[in-house]
Parts: C-alpha cells; sequence; structure tokens
C-alpha cells in the first residue's frame, strides 16, 4: 500500500503520466504509419481478407467466408487529416473484432463437430489397446478373483448372505462384461458411432428441429448453425458499421455485397453497392464519422462476450469427453482386477461405466443447450429487423453472460447427477444402502451448500452424546439436549408403570367380568327357551342371540356357548347362520331394522331348505321374528281404532301398487297412533305364530303363509315407513 502512495505522490506520477503519454503517441504514429501504407491515390482503402483465419472455413448464409470480410473506409488524405486518422483506427477495431467473432464462431463449430477428437482418436485407441494388453493377464485376473472369493467367505461366515449374494452377482458381471469392453476399450466413447457421437448427433438433431431444420446430417447441422451465428454476430453487425444499414434487404445489394467481399476489392465493393441503388452506403464509406468508433467499440465488447460463451461450451464438451476417455482408461483396471474385489475398487469401477454413458447424454444435454440458445438469439434478430441489430447485439450478451451462468449449473447439476447414479450402482452392488449428506438417496449432491467440516463434526459429537444413555442418566432426562426432555422422561416413565402395572391386571379383569357377563346371558336365555319347551338347536339360537344383544365381539362367541354346555358341531352351525344373516340383511335406514332381520332370516329358510343347517335357519327365523314382536307395542286404546281404514289397508296390502292408489300418503298420515299400531302388532303377531308352525312342520304350506304374511309386512314397511314410525313403534 505504501508503494502504491508512492506511485501517485509527487515526480513519480509525473513520471507514470510522461511513460503513458509516450505510449499513446508511438500508438497513435504507428496507426497513422499503417494506414499511410494501405493507403490508395484515389480510391477507398480496406483491411483485406484476412489469411491468418482461412483455416477456420466459417462461411455466413451467402457462402462468403469471414476471412474474406472487409471494413472499407476513406483514403489517406494529407488534406484531411482528421477523417484518414479516424480511418485508421476504425480498421484497428475492425481487425480486433473479425478475428474475435471469427474466433468464437469456429470455436462452437470444432467443439461439437468433434474435429479436435479426430486428431488424436487412433493414438488413444492404439494406447487403450496396449495398455489392455498389459493389464488384463491371467494371473491379474486370478488374484482379484481369489481376493474377491475370500470377501464373499467372510460375508457367509458372518451371516450376511445378502451381502453374499451381491458380491457373487457383481463378479459375475465383471467376468461377462469385461472381456467384451476389453476387447475394444475406447470403442464406445472414440468410435465415430460410439456414445458420445450419438449423444452429440441427438442433441444436434434436437438443436437444429427447434431453429427449423430437419436435416438429420450432424456435419451439414454444425455448418448450418455456424452459418446462422456468422449472419447474425458478424454479417449484419458489419454492415451497419459500415454501410449505416443492412443491405441485404434487397436482394440485388445482397448479391452485390457478396461479390464485393468475395472479389476482395473495396472499389467493387463501392460500385456494385451503387449499381444496385445502395449509392447512399457510400456516403460513410468516403465519410467515416466518430460515432463508428463506438460503434466498432461496443460490438469488440459484445463479441468477446461471444468468444467467452463459445470457450465455455467448448470446454464443458471437450471436458466431458476427455473425463470419459479418462474413465475408460481407468475401467482397464476395474474389469481387469479392480470388479471382483469387494470395496473401493468395485465403487470405483461403477463410477467409471456410469460416467462413460452418461457422458452422452451429458453431451446431448450441451448441444441442445446450445441450439436453445441460438434459436432465441435468432429469434431476436429476425423479430427487429435491420433497424434493431445493434440493439440485440448488446441484448444477446447479455443474454450470453446469463449463458454462461446457467451452463455451469448445468454442469454441476449433471456432475451431481452423475455422482448419484454411480454410488446407487455401487450401493446395490455391494449390497448396502446409498445416501449421503445430501437429499434422501442423493448421495452428497446437498452437502455444496452445507456447513463446514468442524462444524458437522461438533454436531455429529454433541448428538452422540444427546443419544448416549449414560448421558441420560447422570442428567435425568432421555435425550438431555432435546426439548422437554426431563417432562417427557417423566411422562413415559408414568406409562411404563401403568403398562407394567396397572394396564394387564385391569384389562385381565375387564375380561373376566366380560365373559362373566356373556356367559350369564347365553344361560339366561337358554334357560327361558327350555323352559317354553325349545329343542337344543332353538335353545343354542336364543343363547347366541343373548349374547349379540350384549355386543359381544365375534371371537368369544364359540368359547362362551362351549362353556355353556353346547355342543361344538350345533355352535358351527349357528356361527354359519348368523354370518348369512349379516349378509342378507338390507343396509336401508328407511325401512324398520327388525322387521328386515325377521325377512332376511325367513329368506336364508327358503334358500337353505335342503341345507344340513335347515333347523339353524329355522331356529334363527323364529328368534328374529320373537325379536320383533317383542318390540312392537299393540294399540293402547282399541277403542280408537279406525276399522275402515285396516279393511282399506287389508284389502290392498297384497299388491303395493294398489295399496299405494288406494291409501295415498295423506290418509296414512292423518291416522292415529292407535290405528297404526293395530296393524303394526298383527302383522308382527302372524308372522310369530307362521314361524313357530314352520319350525315345527317345516311343510310347503306352512313356509307360503309365513312367505305371504311377510311380503305384507314388507309393503307396508315400503309404503308407510318412510312417511311415519308410528306402525312398528
Amino acid at each position: 500500500m505504501r508503494r502504491c502512495r508512492q506511485m501517485w505522490t509527487g515526480p513519480a506520477r509525473a513520471a507514470l503520466l510522461r511513460k503513458l503519454g509516450l505510449v499513446g503517441a508511438a500508438t497513435f504514429l504507428l496507426m497513422f504509419a499503417v494506414g499511410a501504407m494501405a493507403s490508395a491515390a484515389d480510391g477507398v482503402i480496406a483491411v483485406p481478407g484476412n489469411a491468418g483465419l482461412v483455416w477456420t472455413r466459417v462461411t455466413d448464409s451467402g457462402g462468403v467466408r469471414l476471412s474474406d470480410y472487409m471494413f472499407a473506409t476513406k483514403s489517406f488524405d494529407l488534406m484531411s487529416m482528421g477523417e484518414s486518422m479516424l480511418a485508421v483506427v476504425l480498421q484497428f477495431e475492425f481487425v480486433g473484432w473479425i478475428v474475435v467473432v471469427t474466433t468464437a464462431i469456429w470455436l462452437i463449430g470444432f467443439a461439437i463437430g468433434f474435429q479436435w477428437l479426430d486428431a488424436f482418436r487412433g493414438a488413444l485407441q492404439g494406447t487403450a489397446q496396449l495398455f489392455a494388453f498389459q493389464v488384463a493377464t491371467p494371473m491379474m485376473l486370478a488374484a482379484a478373483t481369489s481376493i474377491g472369493a475370500v470377501c464373499v467367505g467372510w460375508f457367509v461366515v458372518r451371516g450376511y448372505t445378502a451381502k453374499a449374494v451381491s458380491q457373487v452377482v457383481t463378479m459375475l458381471a465383471v467376468a461377462i462384461l469385461g472381456p467384451m469392453f476389453l476387447a475394444e476399450p475406447l470403442g464406445d466413447v472414440l468410435s465415430p458411432d460410439g456414445l458420445l457421437a450419438k449423444g452429440r448427433n441427438l442433441g444436434i438433431a434436437v438443436a437444429a428441429g427447434l431453429n427449423g431444420n430437419s436435416r438429420p446430417d450432424p456435419g451439414y447441422l454444425v455448418s448450418s448453425m455456424q452459418a446462422g451465428l456468422a449472419d447474425n454476430f458478424a454479417r449484419r453487425p458489419l454492415q451497419i458499421w459500415n454501410l449505416g444499414y443492412v443491405v441485404d434487404g434487397n436482394a440485388a445489394c445482397k448479391q452485390a455485397w457478396n461479390a464485393g467481399v468475395a472479389a476482395g476489392s473495396p472499389d467493387q465493393l463501392k460500385k456494385n453497392l451503387a449499381a444496385c441503388g445502395a449509392a447512399g452506403a457510400s456516403t460513410l464509406i468516403d465519410h467515416p464519422s466518430p460515432g463508428q468508433l463506438g460503434t466498432g467499440l461496443l460490438l469488440l465488447i459484445c463479441g468477446t462476450v461471444l468468444v467467452l460463451f463459445a470457450a465455455f461450451l467448448a470446454a464443458g464438451v471437450m471436458w466431458a469427453a476427455l473425463d470419459s476417455i479418462y474413465h475408460g482408461f481407468r475401467a482397464i483396471l476395474g474389469f481387469a482386477a479392480g470388479g471382483f474385489v469387494y470395496g473401493p475398487t468395485q465403487t470405483a469401477l461403477a463410477r467409471d461405466v456410469v460416467d462413460s454413458m452418461v457422458a452422452a447424454a451429458t453431451m446431448c444435454a450441451y448441444v441442445i443447450y446450445l441450439g436453445v440458445y441460438v434459436l432465441f438469439l435468432g429469434n431476436l434478430f429476425r423479430q427487429v429487423g435491420s433497424a434493431g441489430v445493434m440493439a440485440v447485439m448488446v441484448t444477446g450478451a447479455v443474454v450470453e453472460v446469463v449463458a454462461i451462468v446457467q451452463f455451469r449449473r448445468l454442469r454441476r447439476g449433471l456432475g451431481r447427477g452423475n455422482k448419484w447414479i454411480a454410488d446407487k450402482f455401487a450401493a446395490t452392488a455391494q449390497g448396502r444402502p446409498s445416501g449421503g449428506g445430501g437429499a434422501v438417496g442423493m448421495g452428497d449432491a446437498g452437502t455444496g451448500r452445507s456447513l463446514p467440516a468442524a462444524a458437522l463434526a461438533t454436531l455429529a459429537v454433541v448428538n452422540t452424546i444427546d443419544a448416549n444413555p449414560i448421558a441420560a442418566n447422570l442428567l435425568l432426562a432421555r435425550n438431555p439436549l432435546q426439548y422437554m426432555a426431563r417432562r417427557r422422561q417423566q411422562a413415559e416413565s408414568m406409562n411404563i408403570d401403568m403398562t407394567v402395572r396397572g394396564w394387564p391386571r385391569e384389562a385381565q379383569l375387564r375380561g373376566h367380568l366380560d365373559r362373566s357377563t356373556w356367559a350369564h346371558a347365553a344361560a339366561r336365555r337358554a334357560r327361558l327357551a327350555r323352559a317354553a319347551g325349545a329343542d337344543e338347536i332353538m335353545t343354542l339360537a336364543n343363547a347366541v342371540d343373548g349374547i349379540g344383544d350384549l355386543g359381544a365381539p365375534d371371537s368369544v362367541y364359540g368359547s362362551v356357548l362351549e362353556s355353556a354346555g353346547f355342543d361344538r358341531d350345533m355352535i358351527n352351525a349357528a356361527m354359519r347362520v348368523r354370518a348369512f344373516q349379516r349378509v342378507a340383511t338390507s343396509g336401508n335406514q328407511r325401512l324398520y331394522p327388525q322387521l328386515q332381520k325377521a325377512r332376511a332370516a325367513l329368506g336364508n329358510v327358503q334358500a337353505q331348505l335342503a341345507s344340513p343347517d335347515a333347523a339353524s335357519f329355522r331356529a334363527w327365523y323364529v328368534v328374529t321374528s320373537s325379536n320383533w314382536l317383542s318390540k312392537i307395542a299393540p294399540p293402547l286404546d282399541r277403542s280408537n281404532v279406525n276399522h275402515d281404514f285396516v279393511r282399506m289397508v287389508e284389502a290392498n296390502w297384497d299388491n303395493p301398487h294398489a295399496l299405494h292408489h288406494a291409501v295415498p300418503d295423506a290418509l296414512w298420515l292423518s291416522q292415529n297412533r292407535d290405528t297404526l299400531h293395530h296393524i303394526g302388532h298383527r302383522l308382527a303377531s302372524e308372522n310369530m305364530i307362521n314361524a313357530q308352525a314352520f319350525a315345527a312342520a317345516p311343510t310347503a304350506a306352512n313356509l307360503e303363509q309365513a312367505a305371504r304374511t311377510m311380503q305384507r309386512a314388507h309393503v307396508i314397511d315400503s309404503i308407510a315407513g318412510p312417511l311415519t314410525a308410528s306402525v312398528w313403534a
């Protein structure tokens, strides 16, 4: 800092200013000398075709080489020194600009055209084959497989059967794929039809499709892409800079400009433009303006940005290809020996193989990325026309700066994806779960912005202490550093005490009391049934119904009934009948449930007449009929019964349509409670009589009578039920 302050104070500053002045004067004189030597007596001067750029072979859409471009301007004249010196400076700007732009466009085509790879393809393939011949020897193979077998044996001894199987499968895969790879180690990388070339061709095809070109020839597509870049970044900007506007808008002037530039003659260019009607373009040629200096400087800056963009893209493409070549050489060692040995060598082989395969996708992504930007910039130039070319140049430079930043992100993202795929392959081969510091399953893909290693190590130590039971006991907390650790420890202790000491005993006592209650209900119903003269099957059906009234779970029916003295076969039959009953009962909430249960039981009886469990079905029909009748209240005052209405209902209850028309809804709603209960209780009573009669004598006549009564009750329930519940309750 002291040295810098001394430089800008006193005599040191004056000396520095003098040196800068001398350098500026020398530059001015050199520019003047170059202008004088390039002058012509009566014509215009121009920097002729740049022979140093001929080798790039970059042409525009008109077939004119960029190396032939020239900047035509005023001849040297001692009487107009200002314009003459301005012309010389413009020539210098043009030389630098055309070199920068041509280099950038050539570099893009050079990178995606794989011309650089053709130069040493043969040498690399020969080196790889010689290296594989020296490494892949029988002795090396025997040693590697022996070490791999030891690893398999160790896994078997330790009980890691899955790892052992995975290792055997991996060794077999390496043994099968190894000879095919070692026969031509870098064939898939360097071959004109290899993975890299196919990825490049696919990317070029997609990029060309985006730009409106469907021709599948990669060589043609690269040239077409270069021609588009040459038109947008060289031809049109040069015409605006040199002539004041884009003369390509006129087809005749476009051909005139092409012929003049191809001829390499500034005079010819001027004559051609005058002949096509672009005489105004000669104004800037004969009289250069200071504004052209600024335009040239702006174009030079934009061209530099284009070079940076091209350099980044070319570096990415070349890096991907060379990285694939590097991993191809490493894969020779992996297939020759490393892939048979469990551990890092197998991981390295998986990474090498995956990198070679992902290189094609990377190449495709890079070229598509370039195609998208070329399409975007081309659309910008087409939208604005010739009047806005310079504005688009500036906008394009900004876009290219953004593209450079985004390209770096794309390259990092592809690298993380490559590593994630390799980790997955390696983890699968070694029979272990993949993972790392990043997102789940992404290895360490998310650690790019993580905490420093020291901080992570400290957090790991703290977490270890927190999870240690010794620390928890010392600090009277399960996890001492967690929120409300001590209170949670106390709550867990209380829960443990209740679970170990209180809940099992209480649950056991509750289960014993419940079982006693269910057994008592079953015994009570069985006793009442036997007192009424029921047989054993009917008695069992009543016992099952008694247990169900208390809400007992299905799992206890068998044990409770068997402890009550019933036969196991009879119990199984009763359980089957109960299951049939559940399935057959309607779930319509608008119908009376007890009636629907009895109706379902009767339906099961009709369907199971020939079943070995027919007696159990009849018994269940009697039980459900009894439940229905027990819940139907008789009329409180029979003198209130409207017998005319009852007779009207009875006359039509065998036909639901006739009943619906004979007794409208309003008439149902107008009846008193005793009248409706009279109808409901009569149907339930008749059904109970029919059920007992059929259970005692299962004849067809009794079954028909029971079905007729049930049908009447169902018709009443379907019509009156939605209107009023007073028929049954």
